[in-house]
């Protein structure tokens, strides 16, 4: 997602050179009567003070860029906190309280999508959960392979200032979120606040070189810690293994660039880090389910590809219902 990155590093330069506090800079792009999708720089850091917000109504943000943290109250009235990656999801319910701090970098970017609280709940309803007030039980999703597509087509629409199906993005995210979510028990991350600062160089040292080879022992050195403590830590705080982060965070660019344009699959499998063709349709198709090409064909714009009102529920239901989370 280096394009992507590259208007954040840009962001947080002209702030530099301006001595401006941070803040964040929400641009609408696209919206309808109960939904909408934003891209929100934040260009705060370590020297700027969080402050409290809540939700209005659902928030599902993908992290596309960037590190921060996370910390609101969960379904049992303790407050958590997550570290934020790239490729994760950050998790609002409605009326929930929230802060998003940079103790350890500058900066981030999210696509967010927001919901009205009628609106997402009733997705929930027609999901099977029969709850009578819904909640997201967890803060976050890390980058699982269930969401990547979705992730890397709504990262390329950002990328290229493409007319994206943000609508249709929009219903089928919900929907996958609450399927994923469903089953999940509230917990609250263990990590101390020094192994965040340690992990958040590290995912940061990845997604710059994330095409590079990148061995346990440089990373844990990065992190200060030995390779085995750096493992477990990294694990605690991302919900992957180092090696199942770089893997997705160059799958999910590869795929973004596919869905962007008409470079030639070598050229992407390389500048991704993969050394040959076939290994990596063997990890594209292993992540998506289908080879780099067809994902190229099905992510082509189509004159159908908005949805309209009277048929985005028909729309996510079905793709709800081929849905299998593995």
């Amino acid at each position: 997602m280096a394009k992507i990155a590259i208007e954040l590093d840009q962001a947080l330069a002209s702030r530099a050179a301006h001595g401006a506090p941070g803040r964040a800079h929400h641009r609408i792009l696209a919206q309808g009567p109960a939904w909408s999708v934003s891209d929100v720089m934040c260009t705060s850091g370590p020297q700027d003070r969080p402050f409290e917000e809540r939700h209005s109504g659902f928030s599902i943000a993908i992290v596309v860029a960037g590190t921060f943290q996370y910390r609101a109250s969960t379904p049992r009235a303790r407050t958590a906190s997550e570290l934020m990656t790239p490729g994760s999801l950050l998790l609002g319910s409605a009326g929930q309280c929230f802060e998003c701090g940079h103790e350890h970098a500058s900066g981030d970017r999210c696509l967010s999508f927001h919901y009205s609280t009628d609106y997402l709940e009733r997705i929930a309803a027609d999901a099977g959960l029969r709850s009578p007030k819904f909640y997201f039980p967890v803060l976050r999703l890390p980058p699982v392979r269930e969401l990547t597509p979705l992730i890397s087509r709504a990262s390329a629409g950002l990328a290229n200032s493409a007319t994206a199906a943000w609508e249709e993005l929009s219903l089928h995210l919900a929907a996958h979120t609450i399927q994923l979510v469903s089953g999940i028990s509230p917990a609250v991350n263990s990590a101390p606040p020094s192994a965040l600062a340690r992990i958040t160089r590290t995912v940061r040292m990845i997604e710059r070189h994330s095409s590079r080879e990148l061995g346990i022992n440089s990373l844990a050195r990065e992190a200060r810690l030995s390779p085995y403590h750096f493992l477990r830590t990294f694990g605690v705080v991302t919900g992957l293994t180092p090696h199942q982060y770089t893997r997705r965070a160059r799958l999910r660019e590869a795929a973004m660039r596919l869905a962007s344009g008409p470079t030639k699959v070598l050229d992407v499998a390389l500048d991704s880090g993969f050394g040959d063709v076939s290994n990596f349709n063997h990890a594209f198709r292993a992540e998506f389910g289908i080879s780099p090409r067809a994902f190229r064909l099905q992510s082509l714009p189509t004159p159908a590809s908005n949805v309209h009102r009277g048929h985005a529920k028909t729309v996510w239901k079905w793709k709800l219902r081929t849905f299998s989370p593995g």
